[in-house]
């Protein structure tokens, strides 16, 4: 039930950009039968973007209606996305709420902002921004010393400059050890069989991650 922005204090409310329920496309959850809460808003402009459409619009809602809907949906797991979903105060509650509620619940965040306030039952999943990107300069060094092993790192790549720097991140900062590492070809600008060739011959212990459901539906990121 979308609500009236001022009629609540900023950290009880969301502006939703979307809610949905499909598998999960990506990180260590994909396939599994997935509830989506989409934020609005974002400050990156990374090039590749399939989600521009939240950076604007969408409704306000309070914390307890959105756990309703996911209850609703019979999903076992809870994805918190965006757009970056760490520009809004709620989120951090809305998160809790929902592990207090019994879901599994990930958050998929660009890494430019700090994660370690979100709740430790939350699986984080953490973009790493590459040159390819646009928004290197965008990336939060210090989150790196917050990770845990349940915790996910995504570098989306699009070409052999960005999977080879991304391996020198990897190196640098031990990655692998402390949490599960996924290389994503950029959609529709790396061949997907071309990372995985570079893949099988680099010595880093990282995954290749397509994003399932762009091969299961067309017709949108998430659906």
């Amino acid at each position: 039930m979308a609500i009236a922005r001022d009629s609540l204090p900023a950290g009880e409310r969301l502006r939703i950009a979307e809610t949905f329920l499909s598998l999960q496309g990506e990180a260590l959850a994909a396939g599994l039968p997935t509830f989506f809460v989409r934020l609005t808003g974002c400050p990156l402009r990374c090039q590749y973007c399939d989600t521009d459409y939240a950076f604007h619009g969408g409704h306000w809602r309070v914390i307890d209606d959105v756990v309703a809907a996911a209850r609703a949906s019979g999903a076992p797991a809870v994805c918190v996305t965006g757009g970056e979903p760490l520009v809004q105060p709620a989120c951090f509650g809305l998160m809790t709420a929902l592990c207090d509620a019994g879901f599994d619940v990930s958050l998929e965040t660009s890494g430019a902002y700090a994660i370690g306030r979100v709740d430790e039952r939350v699986v984080r999943v953490v973009d790493i921004k590459t040159p390819g990107s646009g928004e290197v300069a965008r990336n939060l060094w210090d989150n790196i010393a917050e990770l845990r092993a349940t915790d996910v790192v995504k570098f989306v790549i699009c070409d052999r400059n960005d999977f080879d720097w991304a391996n020198g991140i990897v190196a640098t900062h031990g990655l692998t050890e402390r949490c599960t590492v996924f290389y994503s070809p950029s959609h529709d600008e790396l061949s997907p069989t071309r990372l995985a060739d570079w893949l099988v011959a680099s010595p880093q212990r990282v995954r290749l991650q397509l994003q399932l459901h762009k091969y299961l539906w067309s017709d949108g990121p998430g659906r």
